[in-house]
């Protein structure tokens, strides 16, 4: 649990992240990372992991909402409660812009801790953390344009840059998002994610995994990230959020879509 990752090109399949996002402690989804255009789909997160989990997930992806916008730790309660209930790692992150609040979340169970904001600002809190416990860094843009606080400002940084310049720090993995696409069920964007493998290509199996985000909203959507390959280089999970909670699919069938390589 919670071991670096690298490309795992000889796998059979990707890792699938069911989503949850929270915002005053209830399971909610932002359009395009937009705070002003979010839906409600449940109060209980930890039911919902649970749920996840029982479904066969291998990993449960968490995200605080509040904290990536105010940098307040306001849900890991929340947090700990789904760690403490599911026997599947959790990946958390949201508001990490210390080694306090990555190690405050390590304790809370959360197996590999993404760092977005922070990674841009602090670029050396990223090394800090991996040394101490599995970190993952978020890269959330706009095409190329990293976004920051939130998704709501620019941060003026280029992704595949960034993304060279953390691949030999120690870690995990690269939780790539495509902001436009986040939330739309209209398809990921290939396009981006392979310019990402393409960087990272680069450094071989060292290199850290990548993680896609945002827009998933079939099961061949999945297929076709699962099938995403730039030289040896090729994801290693994706994260499905709207898609399950609007019963597009379910996990299960998700799973065994990937699975049927």
């Amino acid at each position: 649990m919670g071991e670096r990752q690298v490309n795992h090109h000889e796998r059979n399949s990707v890792d699938l992240y069911p989503a949850i996002d929270l915002r005053g402690g209830r399971c909610v989804r932002l359009y395009q990372g937009d705070y002003d255009r979010e839906t409600h789909y449940g109060d209980d997160p930890v039911s919902q992991a649970l749920a996840f989990a029982a479904a066969g997930a291998p990993w449960i992806h968490v995200v605080d909402l509040d904290a990536a916008r105010s940098g307040e730790a306001t849900n890991r309660d929340v947090i700990a409660a789904i760690c403490d209930a599911v026997d599947v790692p959790v990946q958390s992150g949201g508001g990490v812009r210390s080694v306090d609040a990555a190690a405050a979340l390590a304790d809370a169970g959360v197996a590999r801790v993404v760092i977005g904001t922070a990674a841009l600002e602090q670029p050396e809190l990223v090394a800090a953390v991996a040394a101490r416990q599995p970190v993952a860094v978020g890269l959330d843009a706009r095409g190329s344009d990293l976004a920051a606080h939130g998704w709501e400002v620019s941060s003026g940084l280029d992704l595949t840059t960034v993304a060279r310049q953390f691949a030999e720090v120690g870690v995990a993995a690269f939780v790539v998002t495509e902001i436009a696409r986040d939330g739309t069920l209209e398809g990921p964007s290939i396009e981006q994610l392979s310019s990402v493998l393409a960087a990272l290509a680069e450094f071989g199996g060292n290199a850290p995994g990548v993680i896609a985000s945002g827009g998933v909203g079939t099961v061949d959507h999945i297929r076709d990230l699962d099938e995403l390959t730039v030289d040896t280089a090729r994801l290693v999970g994706i994260i499905m959020g709207r898609a399950l909670y609007e019963g597009a699919f379910t996990l299960s069938e998700a799973l065994e879509g990937v699975r049927r390589r």
